[in-house]
């Protein structure tokens, strides 16, 4: 039985944590990993608390029970909001997530969201627009895909998962958390092309303030489609890369990518992936089949829910996460983000998601 948040309390993320200690990372990091969280703790010797990663676990028992997911940490976050809270959502239905943005309304923070439009008619959109919390449509062709929040434009939270009760608890998903200003300062540009100037897809012009930052020492690029050009900067890794590559993708269509892909495993690289079998089943134009024919180690998901990532890992020390799919629409008409974090850390994270869900697919 579906029942509203605002009749009963909000549950916390409250489970067993497990310290993890990757020695053969420099500098050290500590890392606190719970079935749903994963915190970057400390650098060396200086505290950092400016990342976190969730995934999302279909199988959990609760999964079933819509509770527990990091849909109740993101609105743990909006509750503590003092100032703003910006979202972009392709999509919203989350009961935690309507109520933490009302409630942040009420309390005199100021509450934006664009969306796409196509995905506005449904009860819980309706309450927030009733609450009196502005909601802009994109009315394009093409998709507001992006999935973005912005805290007191001093923290962003993004990645692969709608804020829906499939994407958080049906589908593999991921979702990161970064505090920092700089980063809050590329998405809140972002936001506000679309929000005050009324720009979507091509209209939006290249404005990114900072594409290359670095946060207490790890590398980290942000970058916006159509106007970023993010096709180029994920095929320069690519092709640059000497070891592996790992990909978890939900659609991959791009034929420029998908070769540089066979390229590298031709080149003799360790190169696997999982796609989501739905889209392989249905998508013209799939890199599926040129992946199996170059003799490539790639297979089809085995979750009964979507494989949602857009996770490219390379050479076990970068990932790629975003709303972006290997697509030519992502590329070109769709208003899409990608976060690049060079850390063999966080790229060890993404790894272990990606051999989870690599022996639960299908060979």
């Amino acid at each position: 039985m579906k029942i509203s948040l605002f009749a009963r309390s909000r549950y916390r993320i409250s489970l067993l944590c497990l310290t993890l200690v990757l020695s053969s990372c420099t500098p050290s990091i500590s890392l606190q990993v719970t079935p749903f969280a994963t915190r970057v703790s400390t650098v060396g010797d200086v505290p950092s608390d400016w990342l976190h990663v969730y995934f999302t676990d279909p199988a959990a028992p609760h999964a079933a029970d819509y509770e527990g997911g990091p849909d109740q940490a993101l609105a743990d976050a909006m509750d503590q909001a003092h100032l703003s809270v910006d979202m972009a959502a392709y999509s919203l239905n989350l009961w935690s997530i309507r109520d933490a943005l009302i409630h942040a309304n009420q309390r005199g923070v100021v509450v934006r969201l664009v969306m796409e439009s196509d995905n506005m008619d449904n009860q819980e959109v309706q309450e927030i627009l009733d609450a009196g919390i502005p909601i802009l449509g994109d009315q394009r062709e093409g998709l507001m895909h992006d999935k973005f929040v912005v805290i007191d434009r001093s923290e962003v939270w993004t990645g692969s998962m709608n804020f829906t009760t499939s994407g958080t608890y049906k589908d593999n998903n991921n979702l990161i958390r970064i505090r920092s200003t700089k980063v809050a300062e590329d998405y809140t540009t972002e936001f506000n092309e679309m929000f005050e100037e009324n720009l979507f897809g091509p209209d939006i012009l290249s404005a990114t303030p900072n594409t290359n930052l670095s946060i207490d020492g790890t590398p980290v690029e942000i970058y916006f489609s159509p106007d970023d050009g993010v096709a180029a900067k994920i095929m320069s890794l690519l092709e640059t890369a000497q070891e592996s590559i790992y990909f978890m993708a939900y659609s991959f269509t791009a034929n420029d990518l998908g070769a540089a892909i066979r390229e590298r495993a031709a080149a003799g690289l360790t190169v696997a992936g999982v796609m989501d079998d739905d889209q392989v089943n249905s998508n013209l134009g799939t890199e599926y089949d040129p992946f199996l024919q170059a003799g490539m180690n790639v297979r089809t998901d085995g979750n009964a829910g979507l494989m949602h990532h857009k996770v490219i890992i390379v050479d076990k020390k970068i990932v790629i996460t975003g709303s972006y799919n290997f697509s030519a629409s992502a590329e070109t008409s769709n208003d899409e983000n990608v976060v690049i974090i060079h850390s063999a850390t966080v790229a060890a994270l993404y790894l272990t998601e990606f051999q989870k869900i690599y022996y639960q697919a299908k060979p």
